[in-house]
């Protein structure tokens, strides 16, 4: 899973990128973007709480 998820992260990420080249930041499209990753992040940093919080 975490592996799917930091794909996932990844494509977002060059997507947003490529929108913030080409449109203003506040732009709907670049924030709607923005705002998945933040879901993601949030996403990935929980899995690696947790794996750390089940190795002790």
């Amino acid at each position: 899973m975490e592996k799917k998820l930091l794909k996932r992260i990844e494509g977002l990420r060059r997507k947003l990128n490529k929108f913030g080249l080409k449109r203003n930041l506040v732009d709907e499209e670049v924030v709607e973007v923005s705002q998945q990753l933040d879901c993601l992040l949030n996403e990935y940093q929980k899995t690696i709480d947790n794996q750390q919080l089940s190795f002790w």
